[in-house]
C-alpha cells in the first residue's frame, strides 16, 4: 500500500479521466440503438467516375433502384453497358455505412449515406481486371 501511495503522482488522475475518455468515444461511432435504420429503398441516379488499366478514365450517369429493404438488408439492380446486375447489401449498425455484393461480380461496392436522399458508392476491384470508381447518388424516386 505504501508503495502504490510513494508512487502516486499528481498527473495519475489525468491519466485515469483519459482512460475513461477514450473508453467512452467508441459510445459516439454507432448508432443510438433507438435510431431506425435508414430506409434506401428508391431510384438513386448520379455520376460515376471510374478508372481501370484495360478501359482508363470513364464516366456516365449511372442509376441504380433498390427495390427491397427488410432491416437492414436489402437488394436492387442497375442496368449498364454489359447487362442488368442484381445485387444485395446491408447497411451497418452505424447507420451510415454500407456494402454490397453481386453474384456475378469480382468486387465489392462501399457506400456511405449522406443524408436520406443522398449516397455514394464506391466500387473497388482487384485482380486482372482491377477496376476503382465511385458515384454520387441522388435519390430521384422514393415509393
Amino acid at each position: 500500500m505504501y508503495n502504490v501511495i510513494k508512487n502516486f503522482t499528481p498527473s495519475m488522475p489525468i491519466i485515469a479521466v483519459f482512460i475513461v475518455a477514450l473508453a467512452s468515444i467508441g459510445d459516439g461511432l454507432a448508432a443510438p440503438a433507438d435510431e431506425p435504420v435508414p430506409n434506401l429503398v428508391g431510384i438513386w441516379a448520379g455520376e460515376n467516375h471510374t478508372y481501370s488499366d484495360k478501359k482508363g478514365h470513364l464516366n456516365w450517369t449511372k442509376t441504380i433502384e433498390i427495390f427491397e429493404q427488410k432491416g437492414r438488408i436489402f437488394k436492387g439492380q442497375f442496368t449498364y453497358s454489359a447487362g442488368t446486375k442484381h445485387f444485395f447489401g446491408v447497411i451497418y449498425p452505424d447507420n451510415t455505412t454500407f456494402t454490397w455484393v453481386a453474384e456475378d461480380s469480382q468486387g465489392y461496392n462501399h457506400g456511405h449515406i449522406h443524408s436520406n436522399d443522398k449516397i455514394s458508392a464506391c466500387y473497388v476491384e482487384a485482380g486482372g481486371d482491377a477496376t476503382v470508381g465511385c458515384a454520387e447518388l441522388t435519390r430521384q424516386h422514393k415509393p
